[in-house]
């Protein structure tokens, strides 16, 4: 997502930064490489006029020009607009599900990913808010429509509304209401019927329904990939339906983003949610400041540390925390963290979080550093004996070319693995003698766990990221910031740092 964009204007004010004195001239300059950076992106010509107005109004003032840092001071600038163009008066509100049962009506047009996202949002509900969630589908015109959805609801944990053949779209939408108050269920999610391009009939019906049952919430799903024409639909169905909010999918297929630079500027409707993959928890909340960082490659700690909570258990972080303490780290260490680094988004996803690491995705994925690479590692870890893992030295040639074969690889493969170990045990010795993993353990561990990023001030997220940036410099390694240990003993960022030293 925003991987054009972010490199473009990477580059834009990587020379800002360097440059030192700046004059209006060098403002100028710069600016209007982002308003082309910005309509490559395909945002909206309305929006990026707006957009460089008002950056210019602030950033050619002798306040800036004059500064100590004036590059840095025009990218806080940049920045500040951002979050005021994703997030327009003020930051989205929380889903509105009080008062039970809640209503989400779910619109949008045909193949945009509507039934995919119901699901997804139901499953997060549930596993995250601790709801009892009814799902029905009120698509009596696609093949299986209904079918989907149940068969979603069974993989995600939730139930579905029975499915009565005959009945209208309406009619559905009345028994679902019932069932959801009789039931017991907190939140509601209604799935009406898409079409291929917007017409009157799929308004008179969803303007029906919504009659009917009264939404809560109408939550607009469009393609993320169509660009402009996303801000177009959303535009229509709020236009005649009314929607409370919009949930962009396929955003992970999207390098420019134009839609969601645009959507909240012409719109008006927050972007509640962004679909970043096909499986079922690939589905985040869309928040301005995260994802303005992401764009100018500041990263994104607290999604980064919301992957951790999220895919490592607290015991587990615990036991590695102490054994890296101690220098320790064998093959089972490595396989752990190789397959933590693909729970949590895999190289191009947590590249994308860790602060000064976007700019290096597509020097990593030409490199050959990405999942399939991880997968292969995890495939020759496992080809290994248990006393193999826990002690690497005992492979020689013979125990070697078995090892490669069982995992379908070659010898020179296995080689690369292991040197890569070696590097990353020689990491953990450095930071266990130098108590720099004992420190982390006490900061984050003696504090009753790993901190919640959503009660962090702008303050501790700081000393988290200058922590992590830390990490490799006590561990001896030239690498770029952003690369170090996350908290909970999770060192994830100390095996990437391996993986980037392997080549």
């Amino acid at each position: 997502m925003f991987e054009s964009l972010s490199e473009r204007l990477g580059g834009v004010f990587d020379r800002l930064t360097k440059q030192g004195a700046l004059t209006e001239a060098d403002v100028t300059t710069a600016l209007r490489e982002v308003r082309v950076a910005l309509l490559e992106a395909d945002v909206s010509l309305p929006v990026v006029r707006d957009f460089i107005r008002r950056v210019t109004e602030k950033a050619t003032g002798a306040a800036v020009t004059k500064s100590v840092t004036p590059g840095q001071m025009v990218v806080k600038i940049v920045h500040d607009e951002l979050i005021r163009v994703l997030s327009g008066d003020g930051p989205a509100e929380a889903l509105k599900i009080d008062n039970p049962p809640a209503t989400i009506l779910m619109v949008g047009l045909q193949g945009s990913g509507k039934t995919t996202t119901t699901a997804k949002l139901a499953k997060r509900l549930k596993e995250k808010n601790g709801k009892k969630v009814l799902l029905a589908s009120l698509d009596t015109n696609r093949p299986a429509a209904m079918e989907q959805l149940a068969i979603l609801g069974a993989q995600i944990g939730v139930d579905t509304l029975p499915i009565v053949k005959g009945e209208t779209a309406v009619q559905i939408a009345k028994r679902a209401k019932t069932q959801a108050s009789l039931g017991g269920y907190d939140v509601l999610f209604l799935d009406t019927a898409g079409r291929l391009h917007i017409d009157e009939v799929l308004m008179d019906e969803v303007k029906a329904v919504r009659d009917i049952a009264q939404p809560r919430e109408t939550l607009l799903v469009v393609d993320g990939l169509t660009g402009q024409d996303a801000v177009n639909v959303a535009t229509e169905f709020d236009g005649k339906v009314g929607i409370t909010g919009v949930v962009l999918t396929r955003m992970d297929g999207d390098g420019r983003g134009g839609a969601a630079l645009s959507m909240r500027a012409i719109t008006g409707k927050p972007i509640r949610f962004v679909g970043l993959g096909e499986k079922m928890d690939a589905i985040e909340p869309f928040e301005a400041e995260r994802v303005a960082g992401r764009i100018l490659g500041m990263g994104d700690i607290v999604a980064l540390v919301e992957k951790a909570q999220e895919t490592f258990e607290a015991e587990q972080a615990e036991r590695m925390a102490k054994r890296f303490a101690k220098g320790l780290f064998n093959m089972n260490d490595l396989k752990m963290q190789l397959e933590q680094m693909l729970k949590m988004g895999g190289m191009q996803g947590l590249m994308g979080m860790m602060p000064g690491m976007s700019k290096m995705q597509a020097q990593a994925e030409a490199a050959g550093l990405n999942d399939q690479m991880l997968r292969r590692q995890i495939a020759l870890i496992n080809s290994m004996t248990k006393k193999e893992r826990a002690n690497p030295d005992l492979l020689q040639a013979s125990r070697k070319k078995r090892i490669a074969a069982g995992a379908g690889l070659d010898v020179a493969d296995l080689n690369r693995l292991l040197k890569q170990h070696r590097q990353m045990a020689d990491m953990m010795k450095k930071m266990g003698k130098g108590g720099m993993m004992k420190q982390m353990i006490r900061q984050f561990l003696g504090k009753g766990g790993m901190p919640d990023p959503s009660k962090m001030s702008p303050e501790e997220l700081a000393e988290l990221a200058r922590g992590m940036q830390q990490g490799a410099g006590g561990a001896g390694g030239a690498l770029p910031p952003g690369i170090g240990g996350l908290p909970r003993g999770i060192t994830l960022p100390a095996g990437l740092s391996g993986l980037m030293r392997k080549k």
